[in-house]
């Protein structure tokens, strides 16, 4: 992305890293009690999904219009390119739909709207918010529910064709209108529907178009999960006939692959009570599927794994004296330094994905109260036996406060901070869990002076579930440090052992000074996705 003409020239960031489409995220909405607007029956509601781009909302997608209901649950699935590097602000906007005039974007036919990130709902998993009408108003009691689902890679699918034979007739004048739904039974009982497929008119046997999901919104990835099928005879006032039902599971559906068939009675509970020689209500095929597997970064934060996030920050001479506005470390009322800059841009992505959103904060190369000897990894809130801040906001500040009471000195060592951090991930490791993954970002003016060591700590740490992102602050030359970026090479310790993987991105900053925070995240974070697989590929964990 170029910058516009008259803006000073913007480097091409990261040439190294394109941005690729990490994954696709499913999202499936629900709300409960709408606004009524319509005066004989109830809303028709339909949702559309806007995307902030360049400051601007533009709608990406819409759901169906469901008729007369005021507690919709959507069949349409949103899906939505996910880039763990940006902050990806998403708007939902309910309306009540009316007929042919589409879904008209006029005040009174608005029911609600709800923003939030991509991220936010990546994390969480489920999201459920209020609805609020223009002007920050509440829209009554009305809230909306986002679920999000990953498709790995686009790849973990599974495509399904069902047909139905002999079902019941429903209607008086004519043959039933049959669709099928499927259901997921979640552990707390639960049903999210899975799909919906279209409707086949005036058919007692339809078969209806193939259709794929992914496996994760089909079973959450356990083939043993109970499934739900329904058959309903359709009517266009929102009050479908029920036909029947059959329980199955994705185990028993896998018989179905290749030549076999899987069948199932589509059962009415009322008729078999009922009815003394009921078999059913027509029987339900499943005719064909297919599978295709494969993880993803999105598996494992989806998995629960927690991104724990570490911010080192160089306090070493050469930044220049903290009172003097020519420093590095110089506190500017207005505007602020080129450490706070990088350390809010990559801190304000990884925040979403750490449920604590606490920070350790280190600091290096400063001689520390109360003796004022040098230390390299000393927490920057003075507080030795806890390290964390409260969010990026809590960094900032034990920045600032700590500044005036410390004295920069030097040389700059950074293996004792790589090394404290790979301690605490190697513990992790050892709980065999692995649900944290740690990002330690160390912002530094100058070139590493115990070289040797570092090579050998960011060896070790290539075995534990850690990603080391450097950014180099001001305009030192910064060509050693592109040797631990093993981008051009493979980085070696001393010895000659190679690292197991590349966990180090270096960017210096001021490549990006007149570019946007946001160029600068994207740039240093667009390798850790791809580091959080290999690690728990090379350890052979699932998600």
């Amino acid at each position: 992305p170029r910058a516009p003409a008259g803006m000073g020239a913007v480097p091409e960031p990261c040439p190294q890293a394109p941005l690729a489409v990490l994954s696709k995220v499913e999202l499936r909405v629900s709300c409960k009690h709408l606004l009524d607007r319509d005066t004989l029956n109830k809303s028709d509601p339909c949702v559309l999904l806007l995307m902030q781009s360049q400051g601007q909302w533009m709608e990406v997608d819409r759901s169906e219009v469901i008729k007369s209901n005021l507690n919709p649950v959507f069949a349409k699935i949103f899906t939505v390119d996910y880039y763990f590097e940006e902050v990806q602000k998403l708007r939902f906007e309910v309306y009540d739909s009316h007929g042919h005039a589409g879904v008209g974007t006029h005040d009174d036919d608005f029911l609600g709207g709800m923003e939030c990130t991509v991220g936010q709902i990546v994390a969480q998993k489920r999201v459920t918010k209020p609805l609020f009408l223009k002007y920050g108003k509440f829209a009554g009691k009305s809230t909306i529910t986002i679920i999000s689902e990953e498709i790995s890679g686009n790849n973990g699918y599974v495509e399904l064709a069902f047909r139905a034979k002999k079902l019941d007739d429903k209607d008086l004048f004519s043959k039933s209108d049959p669709f099928l739904e499927i259901y997921r039974i979640d552990d707390d009982r639960s049903e999210q529907l899975v799909y919906r497929t279209e409707v086949v008119k005036n058919n007692l046997s339809p078969v209806w178009e193939p259709f794929k999901v992914s496996l994760n919104s089909l079973c959450s990835c356990e083939e043993k999960r109970k499934l739900r099928g329904v058959v309903w005879d359709y009517d266009s006032r929102g009050k479908h006939d029920f036909i029947g039902e059959f329980f199955t599971t994705f185990e028993e559906m896998q018989k179905a692959m290749g030549e076999n068939k899987v069948q199932w009675d589509c059962m009415n509970p009322k008729y078999k009570i009922k009815k003394r020689n009921y078999k059913n209500s027509g029987v339900v095929v499943l005719l064909d599927l297919k599978i295709h597997r494969v993880y993803s970064f999105l598996d494992y934060i989806m998995g629960g794994c927690q991104i724990h996030f570490t911010v080192a920050i160089d306090f070493t001479a050469s930044n220049g004296d903290p009172r003097n506005s020519c420093s590095l470390h110089y506190i500017n009322p207005y505007q602020p330094n080129e450490y706070l800059k990088a350390l809010v841009a990559v801190g304000e992505i990884c925040q979403d994905y750490d449920s604590d959103k606490k920070f350790s904060a280190l600091g290096f190369g400063a001689r520390i109260p109360p003796k004022y000897e040098v230390s390299h990894d000393f927490a920057i809130n003075f507080n030795p036996d806890n390290d964390e801040c409260e969010g990026i906001q809590g960094v900032v500040e034990s920045y600032q406060s700590c500044l005036p009471k410390i004295q920069l000195y030097g040389p700059t060592n950074v293996a004792p901070i790589i090394t404290k951090v790979a301690r605490v991930a190697a513990d992790e490791e050892r709980t065999k869990e692995a649900s944290q993954y740690f990002i330690l970002l160390i912002l530094t003016d100058g070139v590493v002076t115990d070289m040797a060591d570092t090579r050998e700590a960011i060896v070790r740490a290539s075995y534990l579930p850690m990603s080391i992102i450097i950014v180099g602050v001001g305009n030192a030359d910064f060509t050693d440090m592109q040797i631990l970026d093993g981008d051009d090479g493979v980085l070696r310790s001393p010895k000659g052992e190679p690292v197991l993987r590349d966990i180090v991105q270096f960017v210096p900053f001021r490549e990006f000074k007149n570019a946007s925070p946001t160029a600068l995240a994207k740039c240093v974070l667009a390798e850790v996705p791809k580091q959080v697989v290999e690690y728990y590929s090379y350890k052979a964990f699932p998600p």
